[in-house]
């Protein structure tokens, strides 16, 4: 079993779906890989999905029901959250936000892969490239 640190940007295109063949299948291809391995997220993971969620509902694009039957699905997935995201915040996170011109949520990503040295799914594009300026393994990808 390996684990990767999995961003939102994928985790949300199980439920909504990308216009972008090629990001839906790449969201489908890394839930795949879930059967046989881990995911890791940082601790404002939940929060962030939510919001998504949320906002979708509140577009009218879905319905609070499916956002409930997602929530169970999600929570069967084998998807554990780093207890260390916080203490980073005002550190490390906040200085790969500044270097790589990110939000402070994505750089949680970016420094949760460094600090445990683990590859990163994602769909953002201004987060893989700061992934592959790290040297972070981008998850499934070439």
């Amino acid at each position: 079993m390996s684990t990767f640190v999995l961003d939102n940007s994928v985790a949300m295109r199980w439920l909504l779906a990308s216009n972008k063949s090629s990001d839906q299948h790449y969201a489908e291809t890394v839930l795949d890989s879930l059967l046989e391995n881990e995911a890791v997220v940082p601790g404002l993971w939940h929060l962030e999905a939510a919001n998504v969620m949320l906002e979708a509902e509140r577009r009218g694009v879905l319905q609070a029901g499916e956002t409930e039957k997602f929530l169970c699905q999600l929570e069967r997935l084998p998807i554990r959250v780093d207890n260390g995201t916080a203490s980073q915040a005002f550190g490390r996170t906040l200085s790969l936000a500044r270097t790589f011109r990110l939000s402070s949520y994505d750089a949680s990503y970016l420094e949760l892969s460094i600090r445990e040295n683990l590859p990163l799914a994602t769909l953002d594009k201004k987060l893989a490239r700061a992934a592959e300026r790290t040297e972070v393994e981008l998850y499934l990808r070439d």
